[in-house]
């Protein structure tokens, strides 16, 4: 696909590696050249200086061949102009904006063709706070992921020294909890991932990712790990746009102290949030201040600021003074890589939260979601099986006949809607149907165009 990418910041960056790597031919709009000739030296893609909302600037950059707009400029009010004028003047079949304003919601008659002509909208910020949200939920987790409108979960579980996992195969486990119908889809071993068979033996420290039916989750952490207390006591160094995001989904579940460096926040944060939760003027990296604050009796500390290495320092900081989970949010891949799983429990990568939603309108075929996975090497996708026998590669075949590419995997067949929905286990003789969501685990981007093909209908289904 040509698509265009306007703002190379952190978001507009990584968006571009991501589909660069996918073999689409990507030009990146920006107003610094400097940033520009950066990303060219390093990622095979063209730029074009300007400002994007100028249709010669959109011309330069091939809008009247392109597929897809995508705005990811720092204001909302540069992404909405830049869609209009990508739609009416150059007739761009897709546009996708990064809007921050709750005010803007997908769908909206503002954002149709005859408004700002932008078909999807995305918020990092927002994606950030339901991760973030998902994993405050499921404390045990390293990633709570959710297809099927929420019906089936792929969960990352970090395997510890007196869990029921140590020391047993993957048949094992199933032998012991026969009630805990979940399927490992892949498992990694100090980066390295592993065969996932009823024969493997999982070590303390293995990385296992399990898809279950999101209603049974509960139950299936609770007899892979050793569950931990709900949190009830969280303390956020950061209120800012996902600090702020994070503390109102959490009100009346759990008790939050903010720790906010600017005055002026802290006034405003107040005024937008209940009064029991804190707002603590200071330094989320004080020593003195933690200690004030009782860090060590907290279930849950989060460094939320916008700058990587206060976030880093303040989160190892609150893990040595007996914080019992810290994440840190790092918008640099390489300390993200570098800190994920040592003294900072999880380290949280704005842009790779938002890559997935991207991804999904990306993808050919009948694909619902797609969620990245280690930080973009894999990738956990769900289609939907259409059309019949004779025009589907997919519709009427037992899960044994499928023809998968080497090392994908199926982790949960979603049958049927609302209420009347199954998650089904891929055993070996399940027959998928018509209208079948199928959730497969891909442990390499390269193989994704090949799994998109099983998804195309062939050209006599007219459904």
């Amino acid at each position: 696909m040509n698509i265009i990418i306007l703002g190379a910041g952190r978001v507009g960056e990584s968006v571009a590696e991501s589909l660069v790597s996918e073999q689409n031919d990507i030009t990146v709009i920006d107003m610094d050249p400097a940033r520009l000739r950066s990303l060219e030296e390093r990622i095979d893609l063209r730029g074009v200086v300007g400002n994007g909302i100028q249709p010669s600037v959109l011309r330069e950059a091939g809008a009247k061949d392109a597929d897809m707009v995508i705005a990811c400029a720092a204001n909302d009010e540069t992404n909405l102009v830049v869609c209009k004028v990508a739609h009416d003047i150059f007739n761009v079949p897709s546009t996708i904006a990064r809007l921050r304003s709750p005010e803007f919601i997908e769908g909206d008659e503002l954002l149709g063709k005859n408004g700002f002509a932008v078909d999807h909208v995305i918020c990092p910020e927002e994606s950030v706070m339901r991760y973030l949200h998902q994993l405050i939920s499921y404390p045990e987790a390293l990633q709570v992921l959710e297809f099927a409108d929420g019906r089936a979960s792929l969960i990352a579980i970090r395997a510890t020294h007196g869990g029921a996992l140590v020391g047993h195969t993957i048949g094992e486990f199933r032998e012991r909890f026969p009630h805990a119908e979940m399927r490992v889809v892949a498992l990694y071993r100090l980066d390295t991932e592993m065969e996932a068979t009823k024969t493997t033996r999982i070590l303390a420290g293995d990385e296992v990712f399990v898809l279950a039916d999101t209603k049974k989750i509960r139950y299936v952490l609770g007899a892979i790990h050793n569950i931990d207390e709900p949190v009830k006591r969280i303390m956020i160094a950061g209120g800012g746009k996902v600090g702020l995001r994070l503390a109102r989904s959490l009100q009346g579940q759990c008790q939050v102290k903010i720790i906010e460096r600017y005055k002026a926040r802290c006034e405003y944060l107040a005024s937008q949030l209940p009064s029991s939760m804190l707002i603590l003027n200071g330094d989320g990296a004080d020593e003195d201040l933690l200690l004030e604050e009782s860090v060590g009796e907290m279930d849950m500390f989060l460094a939320l600021t916008s700058d990587d290495e206060d976030n880093i320092m303040s989160a190892m900081l609150a893990k040595r003074m007996g914080a019992n989970r810290v994440m840190a949010l790092i918008n640099r891949r390489a300390y993200a890589d570098m800190m994920q799983g040592s003294t900072i429990d999880i380290a949280i990568s704005p842009s790779q939260t938002v890559i997935g939603e991207l991804l999904t309108h990306l993808r050919r075929g009948d694909v619902a979601a797609v969620h990245s996975l280690r930080r973009g090497a894999a990738e956990a996708l769900e289609g939907i099986a259409r059309g019949d026998v004779k025009t589907s590669k997919l519709v009427g075949r037992k899960v044994e006949e499928l023809k998968l590419p080497k090392g994908v995997r199926i982790g949960a067949i979603v049958r049927g809607e609302g209420n009347k929905s199954e998650v089904l286990m891929p055993h070996h003789d399940i027959v998928i149907e018509t209208d079948d969501h199928i959730i497969m685990f891909i442990p390499n981007k390269r193989l994704v165009r090949e799994v998109e093909k099983l998804f195309q209908v062939g050209a006599t289904f007219f459904g």
